[in-house]
């Protein structure tokens, strides 16, 4: 099987998993408690608290470890809710399920700031919707299209207006380089499964002084800020994974490689194929393509036969029958957004695997017309 499908997951390092197995086996005792084995679990957590605000250019007192990246976002989203002033909550019209969900049940209006054709926010919409708004909440890449998001600019009109900035930052760390001092963002969510790291674990960055109200209520586990016994081994794999992703950032050319080998191929000798999302302003390892004439749900089920992961989207969105929000806010078609992929690589895979995917697409697309009885034009050699 090539796996294709990083946005949705990536598979543990070797490294990482080595590092998470003693936990899992040996290492289980209460990292709140006053014995030897416990005060190791928590120095193998401070450890981790360490490894992963070095990837963000955080302070480690800064860093929250959560169950995950939706309790991540909820607990940002919420935490502003209860301790900003009246106003809308700005979100942008691409972000995650996690966000929206969240937004759309707090006792606050809701503003929808559109994004342009390339799938990255309308910085002069945003600007009109400032006036009257508590915070602003936006994600630095997004899910399906891969498109980075100007987040540093969002931020410096957020805070010339005095309201606090989230980024829904999941999709982002591990991929690309981000400095929360560099952003001046105010909360920063953050999910080890995404960078090679367990699932089940994540972490929420909050600014050194910002006014902060916890989602759970208990212990009084990391300081206060998120009770519930920590999950040791997962915190420590994910500390490892960041430790792997940081010196992997200064070097994408890997990752580059795989995903404009694949994209030019199948541009090349398929016809009908239109790359969603700016070409330029998106991460190194996503792809994502409409194919003319073709059903997406159809192409996910040729593509898997012929050992091919990838999704339509969202894996959070798989097996719902309607067409992506992500592109229908950037004004895409509802025919050419159901017959869209997502491709994305991780640095797991290999250039063979981008070449040999390429075919095994471009036979998939070829069979699934000729069932359909739907065909296109010739080849348009794309030139971004």
């Amino acid at each position: 099987m090539i796996d294709l499908d990083a946005n949705a997951t990536t598979p543990l390092l070797p490294e990482v998993l080595d590092v998470m197995l003693p936990w899992l086996r040996d290492g289980y005792a209460n990292p709140s408690g006053a014995y030897a084995g416990a005060k190791l679990a928590r120095n193998a957590i401070d450890h981790a608290r360490e490894q992963v605000a070095d990837l963000i250019g955080a302070d480690p007192s800064e860093i929250i470890f959560t169950g995950g990246g939706t309790e991540s976002v909820n607990t940002a989203l919420r935490s502003l809710d209860s301790l900003v002033g009246e106003g809308a909550a700005l979100v942008s019209s691409i972000e995650h399920s996690a966000v929206l969900r969240c937004v759309e049940n707090l006792a606050r209006e809701v503003a929808m700031i559109p994004v342009t054709s390339g799938g990255r926010i309308d910085i002069a919409a945003l600007n009109m919707a400032l006036e009257g708004a508590a915070y602003v909440s936006l994600m630095a890449a997004n899910n399906e299209t891969g498109v980075i998001q100007p987040l540093r600019e969002v931020i410096e009109v957020a805070h010339g207006k005095g309201l606090p900035v989230h980024s829904d930052a999941i999709q982002a760390v591990g991929k690309i380089p981000l400095n929360v001092r560099e952003l001046g963002v105010d909360l920063l969510s953050l999910s080890a499964h995404k960078f090679h790291g367990p699932k089940g674990v994540g972490a929420l960055y909050v600014k050194s002084g910002l006014r902060f109200e916890p989602l759970f209520h208990g212990g009084g586990q990391e300081s206060g800020r998120r009770s519930g016994t920590e999950n040791t081994a997962g915190i420590v794999a994910m500390g490892a994974a960041a430790e792997c992703a940081k010196p992997f950032l200064t070097n994408i050319t890997s990752l580059l490689a795989m995903r404009d080998t694949f994209e030019q191929t199948v541009l090349a000798e398929v016809s009908g194929v239109t790359p969603n999302g700016d070409p330029a302003q998106r991460l190194p390892n996503t792809s994502h393509l409409s194919f003319d004439g073709c059903d997406a749900a159809g192409l996910l089920i040729l593509l898997d036969e012929a050992g091919v992961a990838c999704s339509a989207g969202s894996a959070c969105m798989t097996g719902k029958q309607r067409p992506s929000h992500v592109q229908l806010a950037m004004g895409i078609p509802e025919g050419r957004a159901r017959s869209s992929l997502r491709i994305s690589f991780s640095r797991l895979n290999t250039l063979a695997d981008a070449v040999a995917a390429a075919q095994v697409v471009r036979r998939a697309v070829e069979k699934l017309r000729r069932v359909q009885g739907t065909g296109v034009g010739p080849v348009v050699v794309y030139s971004p």
